[in-house]
């Protein structure tokens, strides 16, 4: 479930499904604090961006006024040509921290806040993610890696337009972040959906996104696009250039 695939992924079939973004002089002040200054990024259905930055740039930010937990202090979110303007259903958001309710079983976890007959879709996305047999186990008995596993198949049992994806490895041992970060691409290559991932950890960028955005201070001040098909070779040069480059300017920051 969770190894390589083993062909290139096709953009033609990830648009069908996937989610299109359009930001606009986004900006987001708390208070006297600016957080967001003009803000501009398009992302096109299906494409997987991952934005990294020093800590307080406002990555975190920007993905709760995208997905509509946040309300814009200026400019505009577009979401498939529709403003955002409260929470949407089409995007889901995965956190560092998995939010399983201890009290709930695994599968009760992932069907949270779905409706009707929701067993069955919360059964194929803990499959989707490996767990199928795990479904009415406690999440006390999971390991880390597992119970983010059940936060993944939580966010795809809707089968979202959009996920967003907010330093939901972070938290992970080494071997198990890998492991994670093949799954991720796994079912974004497979369901179509547009992600945007928030990490600290530059190589996870490189080796996940069609386009890595350095934040600085609230703006996009490099957009780099990895000209690579998948499944990606960790060492390759190419990918290790735009590693170091990414590196450089967030190791030149005043």
């Amino acid at each position: 479930m969770t190894g390589t695939m083993k062909m290139p992924y096709s953009p033609n079939s990830l648009s069908q499904t996937g989610a299109e973004v359009r930001i606009s002089h986004l900006g987001k002040s708390f208070g006297e604090r600016p957080v967001l200054t003009d803000f501009e990024l398009n992302i096109s259905p299906g494409e997987f961006i991952a934005i990294v930055g020093h800590s307080g740039c406002g990555k975190s930010t920007l993905l709760r006024l995208i997905c509509g937990l946040e309300d814009p202090s200026e400019g505009s979110i577009e979401l498939n040509g529709r403003p955002v303007r409260e929470q949407i259903s089409e995007a889901r958001i995965m956190f560092q921290d998995n939010r399983l309710l201890p009290w709930r079983r695994v599968l009760e976890n992932v069907g949270i806040g779905q409706r009707g007959n929701w067993e069955p879709a919360a059964l194929e996305a803990l499959e989707q993610v490996g767990l199928g047999a795990r479904a009415h186990d406690w999440p006390a008995v999971l390991s880390g890696g597992q119970r983010q596993r059940v936060a993944l198949a939580r966010a795809l049992v809707s089968h979202p337009k959009l996920l967003l994806l907010d330093e939901p490895l972070g938290a992970l041992d080494a071997l198990t972040r890998l492991d994670m970060q093949r799954l991720i691409e796994d079912v974004w290559i497979r369901q179509g959906f547009t992600a945007i991932l928030v990490t600290h950890d530059v190589t996870e960028a490189v080796m996940l996104a069609d386009r890595v955005i350095v934040m600085e201070n609230g703006v996009a001040r490099l957009v780099r696009r990895i000209d690579r098909p998948r499944p990606r070779v960790r060492g390759d040069n190419y990918l290790s250039a735009i590693e170091a480059e990414i590196l450089s300017r967030l190791l030149s920051r005043p």
